[in-house]
């Protein structure tokens, strides 16, 4: 798990943690970093003030879930993410996801 130097990671035995300090002005050390994360929740939050307004709680996890596809997709041009979606979806309608 890469991190800054958040107190909240503090003590997270259990995982392979390592961390930067943007306050020294340290940004990178080795593969340690958190660019992509910034990146991430920089583009949900230029989501929900661009796009939707407001974002349920009830379906929270639903919006981060899009929201991180669209990031594991985002090699792909255009073309090739609409045909993975086509190709996996699970046959879910709207008015499943709703009720």
């Amino acid at each position: 798990m890469f991190t800054d130097e958040a107190g909240a990671y503090k003590g997270m035995a259990k995982y392979r943690h390592q961390s930067v300090s943007p306050s020294a002005s340290e940004y990178v050390r080795g593969q340690a970093h958190t660019n992509g994360i910034e990146s991430f929740w920089a583009l949900l939050k230029r989501g929900y003030v661009g796009t939707f307004h407001w974002l349920s709680a009830k379906h929270l996890d639903r919006y981060v879930a899009a929201f991180a596809g669209r990031a594991n997709l985002r090699s792909l041009d255009a073309i090739e993410q609409m045909a993975w979606i086509a190709c996996h979806r699970k046959g879910r309608r709207y008015k499943d996801l709703i009720w």
